[in-house]
């Protein structure tokens, strides 16, 4: 109770921040809309209306909680209203672009960690791609692919999501692979232990704890790439889809409630990469 305590209080406040804010920014339009009719109405006549607009400029909590129960659970999963539907869709390219950035990040670290060129020559390069605009690079990426050959749209998404969750893959693991000190790398030469030896023995198990932090950072940055991606290719399935439909079409609520499911998403796919953590701890002799 101790530990839920300072979240429940920070939650709260949350909460009271966002009604209060949603009171001052909806409060416009029922002022506006008692002008036009010639009326004056007091701040306790206002407060009530600021809570249950049909497109409000900032929904309150329990519309959003509404819409997003209404969206998660009041449709069959294969309806295309359904945000279930639109989660998977996204879970498909996020999982593609995590597992690219993956394979992309673990070979460049090794790479980078076992000659020195790589080391000079690469890692400058990986660390300046980080800053350039996703949302600036999203609709190149999409124009190149077309121009490859590569039809479809789960090809560009993969690959915006890839290079968000590449980076943080290749950090962890060439600080992992390197974290061995020297006097273990001279035992194990004493020993007659060949590089490739050095390798599986002792930096790869010695990297482990850093690459499983760093996925739970790479799945969610594959998440915001998958997202991102779907909204400029004309997508009309995913989450990304629906926050830009509900943009278009002044739908607020679809818009909120397809933000919470994202992060709701991004939760459990969190989770998942942790327990998947404690399972190969738990294989290699790590104690809890």
């Amino acid at each position: 109770m101790s530990r839920a305590l300072p979240v429940v209080t920070v939650l709260a406040g949350i909460v009271a921040i966002w009604y209060a804010a949603a009171v001052w920014m909806n409060a416009t339009w029922a002022f506006d809309q008692a002008e036009r009719a010639g009326q004056t109405v007091t701040w306790a006549e206002v407060i009530p209306q600021t809570m249950d607009q049909a497109r409000p400029l900032l929904p309150p909590p329990h519309q959003v909680g509404a819409e997003l129960w209404k969206g998660l659970f009041g449709q069959a999963v294969t309806s295309k209203r359904s945000l279930v539907y639109h989660a998977f869709v996204t879970f498909k390219g996020t999982m593609t672009g995590f597992g690219l950035g993956i394979v992309v990040g673990v070979l460049l670290a090794v790479a980078i960690v076992r000659f020195r060129v790589m080391d000079m020559s690469v890692m400058p390069w990986a660390i300046i791609s980080q800053t350039i605009p996703i949302v600036a690079l999203a609709p190149m990426i999409i124009t190149l692919s077309s121009q490859l050959g590569l039809t479809g749209r789960d090809i560009p998404k993969a690959v915006i999501a890839a290079y968000l969750s590449f980076f943080p893959v290749l950090v962890s693991m060439v600080k992992g692979l390197r974290s061995p000190d020297q006097m273990q790398l001279d035992l194990l030469r004493t020993y007659g232990a060949s590089d490739a030896q050095t390798f599986l023995k002792l930096r790869l198990p010695a990297s482990m704890p850093y690459f499983f932090a760093s996925l739970k950072v790479a799945v969610a940055a594959s998440l915001v790439g998958t997202i991102v991606g779907e909204l400029p290719t004309g997508a009309i399935e995913g989450l990304g889809a629906r926050m830009l439909i509900g943009s278009q079409f002044g739908e607020p609520l679809i818009m909120w409630a397809s933000l919470f499911a994202a992060a709701i998403l991004a939760g459990i796919l969190i989770l998942v990469v942790g327990l998947i953590e404690r399972i190969a701890g738990r294989r290699m002799g790590v104690r809890a």
